[in-house]
């Protein structure tokens, strides 16, 4: 067979830094991964540095990639508003698939991140447990954009698409500080630094809603999965861990694990609560010998917000994804404890 050659782009996000170490472990793929700096992965692969949202940038650093076979795209821009927000993040995928496509001679597929925001889980209470072919909200939404650019862009073509939709993505990837698992621990070692116990931070129906997670390793199998796989062409799949929890009854497990008392449920914002608290994080820091990465770079506090606010069920159906064939799942209590224990073991957060 002949050897597959894979363009990642968003390397060194929590998502494409997993699957940059998942394929590198493979060793059945040739790499490039494109990022602003470079990936804090080992192993054979080419980095190279582009800005995505410049479309001759691209060209001049990316048209000599005639030989890639599988484009796997997982960038995102930020936006100041929601207008900026749908312009930028097609533009990121417009300007590579406009480089790459042309020039690649063998292009068999690109596989594009998308997430259950799909279904509107961020708006509000939405239909659950939600499925692939569920009816679209009103606009604006940038996967309505991308998904739509790539449907007409592909027609006619020989390559095919995919896209993956997950759910609080867990892993690690530096400076990409949107991470639950990150939000967690940090939150957790200022409570114990401070001698407080850990409450959950959220609402009361937030404490006892339905929730879900996908671990990143498992995403990075499903993507591959899709990506090769001749029945998914041109399909999204929702990817989840394929279990639920609630936090009430996780949450004093989490307490267990850094080795504290489970406090009472108490609402806050932990954007206003933690905005004082990087001098209890440098301190933390330097009393377990941590690896220093700043306060900022490290955790990022809206989206514990985000996740930790709403009140209402967040579940996606996985049964589309079962019926073509991926079967993997992972316990999310486990991962968490997983996740948190590599974490210590590469001196991210205390032991």
């Amino acid at each position: 067979m002949a050897k597959r050659k894979a363009l990642i782009a968003g390397a060194t996000g929590v998502v494409g830094r997993n699957l940059l170490r998942h394929l590198v472990a493979r060793g059945d793929w040739e790499i490039v991964a494109l990022s602003r700096r470079r990936p804090d992965v080992g192993g054979s692969y080419e980095h190279i540095c582009v800005d995505l949202m410049d479309a001759a940038h691209c060209r001049a650093q990316l048209s000599h990639l005639t030989d890639v076979t599988h484009v796997f795209f997982a960038a995102c821009a930020a936006g100041p508003d929601l207008a900026e927000l749908v312009s930028r993040n097609l533009t990121l995928l417009r300007n590579l698939v406009e480089t790459i496509e042309p020039v690649a001679v063998d292009l068999q597929h690109i596989h594009f991140m998308q997430g259950s925001k799909w279904y509107g889980s961020h708006l509000g209470p939405y239909r659950t447990p939600a499925r692939e072919d569920d009816p679209r909200h009103p606009p604006p939404n940038f996967y309505y954009d991308q998904w739509d650019y790539m449907v007409g862009r592909q027609r006619g073509k020989s390559w095919t698409y995919s896209s993956a939709r997950p759910h609080a993505v867990s892993g690690f990837a530096i400076g990409n500080p949107s991470n639950l698992t990150m939000v967690i621990a940090i939150y957790a070692a200022i409570a114990k630094e401070m001698g407080l116990p850990l409450c959950h931070p959220g609402t009361d129906g937030n404490y006892r809603a339905l929730y879900q997670c996908t671990d990143s390793g498992l995403l990075a199998r499903a993507m591959v999965w899709m990506a090769i796989a001749p029945g998914c062409a041109n399909q999204a799949f929702n990817i989840t861990n394929g279990d639920l929890i609630r936090w009430e009854n996780t949450w004093p497990k989490i307490a267990r694990y850094f080795g504290m008392p489970t406090g009472p449920r108490r609402q806050i914002s932990l954007v206003d609560y933690m905005a004082d608290k990087g001098p209890v994080w440098d301190r933390i820091v330097k009393k377990h010998g941590l690896r220093p990465f700043s306060y900022r770079e490290i955790v990022a506090w809206p989206y514990g917000d985000f996740v930790f606010t709403p009140h209402y069920d967040i579940i996606s159906d996985i049964g589309k994804a079962r019926r073509f064939g991926f079967h993997e799942s992972v316990d999310t209590e486990e991962m968490f404890f997983r996740l948190w224990d590599e974490m210590r073991a590469e001196r991210i957060i205390p032991a």
